[in-house]
Protein backbone atom coordinates (compact mmCIF):
# COMPACT_ATOMS: atom_id res chain seq x y z
CA UNK A 1 0.00 0.00 0.00
CA UNK A 2 1.59 3.33 -1.00
CA UNK A 3 2.46 5.70 1.85
CA UNK A 4 1.09 9.26 1.73
CA UNK A 5 3.65 11.82 0.78
CA UNK A 6 3.73 15.06 2.77
CA UNK A 7 6.05 18.01 3.17
CA UNK A 8 8.16 19.76 0.63
CA UNK A 9 10.05 18.16 -2.21
CA UNK A 10 13.67 18.76 -2.92
CA UNK A 11 12.98 21.59 -5.36
CA UNK A 12 10.93 23.48 -2.76
CA UNK A 13 7.47 22.57 -4.15
CA UNK A 14 4.78 21.56 -1.68
CA UNK A 15 3.59 17.95 -2.09
CA UNK A 16 0.17 16.49 -1.33
CA UNK A 17 -0.91 13.42 0.56
CA UNK A 18 -2.54 10.34 -0.95
CA UNK A 19 -5.95 12.06 -1.00
CA UNK A 20 -4.58 15.08 -2.84
CA UNK A 21 -4.97 17.42 0.10
CA UNK A 22 -2.28 20.01 0.56
CA UNK A 23 -1.11 20.21 4.19
CA UNK A 24 -1.57 23.59 5.91
CA UNK A 25 1.41 25.87 5.87
CA UNK A 26 3.18 26.52 9.17
CA UNK A 27 1.74 29.49 11.01
CA UNK A 28 4.28 32.26 11.36
CA UNK A 29 4.22 35.02 13.92
CA UNK A 30 3.68 38.47 12.57
CA UNK A 31 6.52 40.75 13.55
CA UNK A 32 5.96 44.41 14.37
CA UNK A 33 6.02 46.71 11.38
CA UNK A 34 8.75 48.91 12.83
CA UNK A 35 12.10 47.72 14.14
CA UNK A 36 12.14 50.65 16.55
CA UNK A 37 8.77 49.50 17.93
CA UNK A 38 10.15 45.99 18.32
CA UNK A 39 13.15 47.23 20.25
CA UNK A 40 11.07 49.48 22.49
CA UNK A 41 8.58 46.76 23.33
CA UNK A 42 10.91 43.77 23.39
CA UNK A 43 11.85 44.26 27.02
CA UNK A 44 8.33 44.55 28.33
CA UNK A 45 9.16 44.48 32.03
CA UNK A 46 11.85 47.16 31.73
CA UNK A 47 9.55 49.36 29.65
CA UNK A 48 6.77 48.97 32.22
CA UNK A 49 9.05 49.87 35.12
CA UNK A 50 10.41 52.89 33.22
CA UNK A 51 6.88 54.00 32.38
CA UNK A 52 5.78 53.70 36.00
CA UNK A 53 8.83 55.69 37.11
CA UNK A 54 8.09 58.48 34.64
CA UNK A 55 4.48 58.68 35.78
CA UNK A 56 5.47 58.80 39.46
CA UNK A 57 8.07 61.51 38.85
CA UNK A 58 5.57 63.43 36.74
CA UNK A 59 2.98 63.36 39.51
CA UNK A 60 5.58 64.55 42.02
CA UNK A 61 6.54 67.38 39.65
CA UNK A 62 2.90 68.44 39.40
CA UNK A 63 2.59 68.45 43.18
CA UNK A 64 5.82 70.41 43.53
CA UNK A 65 4.76 72.98 40.94
CA UNK A 66 1.41 73.49 42.62
CA UNK A 67 3.05 73.84 46.04
CA UNK A 68 5.57 76.35 44.65
CA UNK A 69 2.85 78.58 43.24
CA UNK A 70 0.89 78.36 46.47
CA UNK A 71 3.95 79.44 48.50
CA UNK A 72 4.46 82.44 46.20
CA UNK A 73 0.82 83.40 46.67
CA UNK A 74 1.02 83.02 50.45
CA UNK A 75 4.14 85.19 50.60
CA UNK A 76 2.70 87.97 48.45
CA UNK A 77 -0.83 88.15 49.86
CA UNK A 78 0.12 89.49 53.34
CA UNK A 79 2.04 92.39 51.76
CA UNK A 80 -1.25 94.01 50.67
CA UNK A 81 0.25 95.48 47.50
CA UNK A 82 -2.34 96.80 45.05
CA UNK A 83 -1.92 98.18 41.56
CA UNK A 84 -3.17 101.71 41.00
CA UNK A 85 -6.83 101.84 39.94
CA UNK A 86 -7.87 102.32 36.34
CA UNK A 87 -7.63 105.94 35.23
CA UNK A 88 -5.03 106.82 37.87
CA UNK A 89 -1.99 108.82 36.67
CA UNK A 90 0.16 106.34 38.61
CA UNK A 91 -1.02 103.48 36.38
CA UNK A 92 1.99 103.24 34.10
CA UNK A 93 1.82 101.44 30.72
CA UNK A 94 3.66 98.36 32.00
CA UNK A 95 1.01 97.55 34.62
CA UNK A 96 -2.25 98.68 33.01
CA UNK A 97 -3.45 95.09 32.55
CA UNK A 98 -3.51 94.69 36.35
CA UNK A 99 -5.34 97.93 37.20
CA UNK A 100 -6.82 97.82 40.70
CA UNK A 101 -5.80 94.20 41.36
CA UNK A 102 -3.94 92.90 44.40
CA UNK A 103 -0.46 91.56 43.72
CA UNK A 104 -0.75 87.78 44.22
CA UNK A 105 1.06 86.00 41.37
CA UNK A 106 4.55 85.80 39.97
CA UNK A 107 3.55 87.49 36.73
CA UNK A 108 2.06 90.40 38.68
CA UNK A 109 5.20 90.61 40.80
CA UNK A 110 7.40 90.93 37.72
CA UNK A 111 5.15 93.59 36.19
CA UNK A 112 5.06 95.61 39.42
CA UNK A 113 8.82 95.28 39.94
CA UNK A 114 9.79 96.38 36.43
CA UNK A 115 6.81 98.42 35.25
CA UNK A 116 6.21 100.39 38.44
CA UNK A 117 9.05 100.31 40.96
CA UNK A 118 11.73 100.11 38.28
CA UNK A 119 10.36 103.16 36.49
CA UNK A 120 10.19 105.24 39.69
CA UNK A 121 13.67 104.17 40.78
CA UNK A 122 15.18 105.48 37.55
CA UNK A 123 13.74 108.91 38.33
CA UNK A 124 15.63 109.15 41.64
CA UNK A 125 19.06 110.72 41.44
CA UNK A 126 18.90 111.04 37.67
CA UNK A 127 18.99 107.27 37.13
CA UNK A 128 21.94 106.55 39.39
CA UNK A 129 21.98 103.26 41.26
CA UNK A 130 21.96 102.75 45.00
CA UNK A 131 25.66 101.89 44.96
CA UNK A 132 26.54 105.13 43.19
CA UNK A 133 24.44 107.33 45.45
CA UNK A 134 25.65 105.49 48.55
CA UNK A 135 29.26 106.17 47.62
CA UNK A 136 28.53 109.89 47.18
CA UNK A 137 26.59 109.97 50.46
CA UNK A 138 29.55 108.47 52.31
CA UNK A 139 31.79 111.15 50.81
CA UNK A 140 29.31 113.87 51.85
CA UNK A 141 27.69 112.65 55.10
CA UNK A 142 26.00 116.02 55.75
CA UNK A 143 24.27 116.14 52.36
CA UNK A 144 20.56 115.60 53.19
CA UNK A 145 19.57 115.18 49.53
CA UNK A 146 21.99 112.33 48.98
CA UNK A 147 20.87 110.69 52.23
CA UNK A 148 17.21 110.83 51.15
CA UNK A 149 18.05 109.49 47.69
CA UNK A 150 20.10 106.71 49.25
CA UNK A 151 17.21 105.62 51.49
CA UNK A 152 14.67 105.77 48.65
CA UNK A 153 16.88 103.77 46.29
CA UNK A 154 17.59 101.16 48.96
CA UNK A 155 13.91 100.65 49.67
CA UNK A 156 12.91 100.61 46.01
CA UNK A 157 15.64 98.26 44.81
CA UNK A 158 15.17 95.94 47.78
CA UNK A 159 11.43 95.60 47.18
CA UNK A 160 12.03 95.20 43.45
CA UNK A 161 14.53 92.41 44.10
CA UNK A 162 12.14 90.59 46.43
CA UNK A 163 9.33 90.75 43.88
CA UNK A 164 11.58 89.50 41.10
CA UNK A 165 12.64 86.66 43.38
CA UNK A 166 8.99 85.69 43.85
CA UNK A 167 8.53 85.80 40.08
CA UNK A 168 11.57 83.54 39.63
CA UNK A 169 10.12 80.93 41.98
CA UNK A 170 6.80 81.07 40.17
CA UNK A 171 8.61 80.33 36.90
CA UNK A 172 10.21 77.28 38.51
CA UNK A 173 6.78 76.11 39.61
CA UNK A 174 5.40 76.57 36.10
CA UNK A 175 8.30 74.62 34.56
CA UNK A 176 7.84 71.84 37.11
CA UNK A 177 4.16 71.59 36.21
CA UNK A 178 4.97 71.47 32.49
CA UNK A 179 7.63 68.82 33.06
CA UNK A 180 5.13 66.81 35.09
CA UNK A 181 2.60 66.72 32.26
CA UNK A 182 5.30 65.76 29.76
CA UNK A 183 6.63 62.93 31.95
CA UNK A 184 3.15 61.56 32.59
CA UNK A 185 2.41 61.64 28.86
CA UNK A 186 5.68 59.88 27.94
CA UNK A 187 5.14 57.31 30.68
CA UNK A 188 1.64 56.56 29.41
CA UNK A 189 2.91 56.11 25.85
CA UNK A 190 5.75 53.85 26.97
CA UNK A 191 3.33 51.81 29.07
CA UNK A 192 0.90 51.35 26.17
CA UNK A 193 3.51 50.40 23.55
CA UNK A 194 3.98 46.79 24.82
CA UNK A 195 0.21 46.33 24.92
CA UNK A 196 -0.09 47.54 21.33
CA UNK A 197 2.69 45.16 20.28
CA UNK A 198 0.96 42.22 21.97
CA UNK A 199 -2.29 43.01 20.17
CA UNK A 200 -0.47 43.09 16.83
CA UNK A 201 1.08 39.69 17.53
CA UNK A 202 -2.24 38.20 18.64
CA UNK A 203 -3.94 39.40 15.46
CA UNK A 204 -1.09 37.92 13.46
CA UNK A 205 -1.51 34.53 15.13
CA UNK A 206 -5.26 34.46 14.69
CA UNK A 207 -5.16 35.32 10.98
CA UNK A 208 -5.46 32.31 8.70
CA UNK A 209 -2.38 31.70 6.51
CA UNK A 210 -2.73 32.53 2.84
CA UNK A 211 -3.45 29.64 0.49
CA UNK A 212 -4.94 27.39 3.20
Amino acid sequence: MPQPSTGASGNGATTTDALGVRPPAATTLRTPRSRLLARLTGLTSIATVAAAGMIVVGVLALVGGSYDRQVVHDQLAPQKIFFPPAGSPALLPGIRQYAGQQLLTGAQAKAYANGFIGVHVTKIAAGQTYAQVSAKSLAEPKNATLAAQKAALFQGETLRGLLLGAWGWSVIGTLATLAGFILIGLGAVLFLLPLANCQVNLRGRGRAPAGA
